[in-house]
């Protein structure tokens, strides 16, 4: 099941990219209900299983090249982060779908996406076509090497990266049977051993045509939507469509006020803490202002790479199918 092949190649039928491992592996292991349920409340199509990292990049380039009109990602966050770059590096106009299928679900809240099988489906069917920005980053890759990366959610340089890398190693509770409840578990342990270790960074910053100024952080958020990190309510007032991209600096504030103001990231009442400060921006340019200082960044979830890093919105680059009010 989990070959990075199309099963049905009739290209005028919506085709859904599934990555099998999304959700510890329950998106395979649900895959059959999961298709009874589109076919009956969606209708039919293709599907593709990716296989490695990178897979739904290739998949989605290729079909839209093909001339697929509707591709939808079925998975988390990255898994949608990989399908829209691969229809952005096409060039064709082809329309995503996002079938919720992972642990996150920060587009799905978002767009309003229903988190149900039977429910998205019918709002894939039913639903309207709308256009939404899209944040492009470039910064230096693991090897050294220069990449660009489209975002859909958010990207961060600093201590949400670090979460990230520790929730990718860390199997603490790996034996607790329901996998939304082991990623939160191994999530909020991740958190806690970060935060402990705490150490904010300088970084040089310039937005727009403004002058660079150096600021101190330990999370530097860059959002085109509002949420990451599982439900983290960070971007309260950011929109998907303004041409614009909505900066969070979580700047110096001590471990024991992060974890008495955690809750304030859900609610998105953070901007109450003087340490927090935001800012929109249609171009961010961030660099270590030490520069032999390794800092992360993290793109929708995962972890490409490396500061230096230049930020820019794509104003209405990506059609994408939401619920119809």
């Amino acid at each position: 099941m989990a070959k990075a092949t199309e099963i049905t190649t009739d290209n005028s039928l919506p085709l859904v990219i599934v990555n099998p491992k999304s959700a510890g592996g329950n998106t395979r292991d649900k895959w059959s209900a999961t298709a009874s349920d589109l076919r009956a409340h969606f209708g039919p199509f293709s599907v593709a299983f990716t296989k490695s990292q990178g897979d739904g990049i290739a998949i989605a380039e290729r079909a839209a090249k093909s001339g697929r009109e509707f591709i939808i990602a079925c998975g988390g966050d990255g898994t949608i982060n990989e399908v829209a770059n691969g229809i952005l590096a096409s060039g064709i106009d082809a329309e995503l779908g996002v079938l919720p299928s992972g642990t996150g679900g920060d587009l799905r809240r978002t767009l309003g996406m229903p988190s149900g099988n039977r429910e998205a489906a019918a709002a894939l069917r039913d639903g309207e076509t709308k256009r939404i920005d899209v944040g492009r980053v470039s910064f230096k890759g693991h090897n050294g090497d220069d990449v660009v990366r489209h975002f859909l959610n958010v990207s961060s340089a600093g201590l949400a990266a670090d979460i990230i890398e520790r929730v990718k190693s860390t199997k603490v509770f790996d034996w607790l049977p329901l996998e939304s409840l082991r990623g939160r578990a191994n999530f909020a342990v991740s958190t806690l051993q970060e935060v402990l270790n705490l150490d904010p960074v300088l970084v040089r910053v310039k937005f727009d045509d403004d002058e660079e100024h150096t600021v101190q952080t330990i999370a530097f958020c860059i959002a085109n939507s509002r949420y990451f990190g599982g439900g983290m309510f960070i971007a309260p007032d950011a929109k998907i469509n303004d041409g614009l991209l909505d900066v969070v600096n979580i700047g110096d504030i001590g471990t024991a006020k992060i974890l008495l103001n955690a809750h304030t990231l859900y609610r998105g009442t953070h901007f109450d803490l003087k340490e927090v400060h935001g800012k929109l921006a249609k171009r961010i340019e961030i660099a270590p202002a030490d520069s032999s200082t390794e800092i992360h960044i993290e793109t929708d979830g995962e972890l490409p790479g490396r500061l230096p890093a230049v930020y820019d919105v794509i104003p209405s680059a990506l059609r994408v199918r939401v619920p119809r009010k």
